[in-house]
């Protein structure tokens, strides 16, 4: 069976509504969910001096809460300052179209929150922690969790997985944050040189600090990045599959040619980035069978650099 995107669409519509809400009210490893097959639930994963964060999360229509399925946690893009979670509302749909559970959280943002992107890179990793640490009601796997997100969605999941500073106070360091794989969607993975506004002082010492690929170690997780190749943060990605060759690591880096930042957001794109995507999971054993997202028949197809 194939699922094409105006399904992927009328899908959303259909498991979203109406969002079962699980208040929370006690510690981080504390709080119950219940999943529900086929559907979405809402739960707050996160209390924060600027305000609670939610999640989202998306069972697959044969679910168990006895399963041990493997999760993928979204992250939106907005450049630490705006976005919400819709952003990835169709890949989430998608995946659990074929068995995984998938997440979105919210985070800290700039325009909503007034706060920096350190406070986006903690929460970041509490949301995957939270998604671990509740592995077992959600029917998940706690060995086979993947970080996924757009430009700053994914440096925070790339920061999560390789950086082992900012950690929120108060959290189970038992419980790791750091995903086993990882989907990026032109990630920025080196923030030297972009400066990080606070206030009306540019923060040149947190870039270092939140730059995911200073942070990358031997058995860094393995990675799927996509760019398109007018993205000025394609170099990053180049780089990035620089260093884990160095290092062993498998990185498989993927280009759309002349496509810009973003370029995955939009048909054929979405379809194409999320088929491949596909293809890296089955690779790992995440998931079995062929992908089923249709691609249309004119769409254009993706280079691997090597």
């Amino acid at each position: 069976m194939r699922t094409h995107l105006k399904t992927l669409v009328w899908l959303c519509a259909m498991t979203c509504g109406p969002v079962g809400v699980w208040p929370q009210d006690t510690g981080l490893t504390k709080d119950k969910v219940a999943g529900e097959p086929g559907k979405v639930i809402e739960c707050v994963y996160k209390k924060t001096p600027q305000g609670e964060l939610k999640m989202l999360i998306h069972f697959p229509a044969d679910w168990k809460a006895s399963d041990k399925r493997p999760g993928i946690v979204f992250f939106f893009g907005g450049g630490w300052r705006s976005g919400t979670p819709a952003q990835f509302e169709p890949q989430a749909t998608y995946l659990a179209t074929r068995g995984m559970v998938a997440a979105r959280p919210e985070y800290r943002i700039q325009s909503k929150h007034n706060t920096t992107p350190d406070k986006a890179v903690e929460d970041g990793k509490s949301a995957i922690r939270w998604f671990r640490a509740h592995a077992a009601e959600l029917g998940v796997d706690p060995q086979r969790i993947v970080g996924s997100g757009g430009s700053a969605g994914g440096h925070l999941a790339a920061c999560a997985a390789m950086l082992d500073s900012l950690d929120a106070d108060g959290e189970d360091a038992a419980i790791s944050s750091k995903p086993n794989a990882l989907v990026l969607f032109n990630p920025v993975v080196d923030m030297r040189g972009l400066g990080v506004k606070s206030g009306e002082t540019r923060r040149k010492d947190l870039t270092a600090q939140l730059s995911p690929i200073l942070g990358m170690k031997k058995e860094t997780p393995p990675a799927i990045l996509f760019y398109g190749t007018s993205d000025k943060f394609c170099e990053q990605g180049r780089a990035f599959l620089a260093r884990s060759k160095e290092l062993g690591n498998r990185v498989e880096l993927f280009v759309a040619e002349g496509m810009p930042h973003g370029f995955f957001n939009k048909s054929p794109w979405t379809e194409v980035t999320l088929k491949q995507a596909d293809l890296f999971l089955v690779s790992l054993g995440y998931l079995t069978g062929e992908p089923t997202i249709a691609i249309p028949s004119d769409a254009p197809s993706l280079k691997q650099e090597r």
